[in-house]
């Protein structure tokens, strides 16, 4: 694959990746939206640096919960045959990517129970952040919120562990917890002006991103086995 292609390949997955989440927003809104705008209530926070730490700490374990998933990408491959096996990395996690697209709508024959953290635990200090105070409460909820279970943010995990580099794995969670920052921002706002009709549509629109990106990565992956294949059989 020559260098154009994998800056298109690359390319479409970031575009893909941060209509996702500007999509998904909407859900969300749904699920995180009033926990959100409790969490904020009860900080008492004042002015615009708690809202802008809280969402910066929630990208930011967006972005290295990809360089992770990245790096773990590149230890599996670097364990066997590295063509084959990267080959085999793609269309595995392209088959998830699509399976948790198909969850996000409602149909997949396999239903996502799988988080970053146990959810009690995550729950538990969500809620002693906000002794912190704003800033560095703000700092630690955030931090929490972007380790929530959430099967859009799995699938770009996935997805990260076939990016060429660490670098590139991070910044495809970036392009995807950015575009969640339009609605996240002004969930204090929004909450309850979005119906649950408007949200669910919002969510299909971003399983149907979800599950683009799984087929790209299937078909990327196919192609790549099959060259690989016939280079070193």
């Amino acid at each position: 694959m020559d260098h154009s292609q994998h800056q298109a390949i690359g390319d479409l997955s970031y575009w893909l990746a941060f209509m996702t989440g500007l999509l998904g927003s909407g859900h969300c809104l749904g699920m995180c939206g009033g926990l959100v705008s409790a969490f904020f209530m009860r900080l008492g926070a004042k002015g615009i640096w708690p809202y802008l730490a809280y969402h910066a700490a929630r990208v930011g374990v967006y972005t290295v919960i990809g360089v992770i998933a990245a790096a773990v990408g590149a230890v599996l491959v670097a364990t066997g045959q590295f063509g084959k096996l990267q080959g085999i990395l793609q269309i595995v996690a392209g088959v998830v990517v699509i399976l948790l697209g198909l969850d996000l709508l409602g149909v997949s024959p396999w239903r996502n129970s799988l988080g970053f953290a146990p959810v009690a635990w995550l729950r538990k200090q969500f809620s002693l952040a906000v002794q912190r105070g704003p800033v560095a409460g703000a700092l630690i909820g955030g931090a929490i919120n972007g380790l929530m279970p959430c099967s859009m943010t799995m699938a770009m995990a996935v997805k990260a562990t076939t990016a060429p580099s660490m670098v590139e794995g991070g910044l495809l969670l970036l392009a995807f917890g950015a575009g969640t920052l339009p609605s996240m921002l002004s969930a204090s706002f929004l909450f309850g002006k979005l119906g649950p009709r408007l949200r669910g549509w919002l969510l299909k629109g971003a399983a149907l991103f979800v599950i683009a990106l799984g087929v790209s990565t299937l078909w990327q992956g196919m192609r790549y086995y099959m060259v690989m294949h016939r280079l070193i059989g």
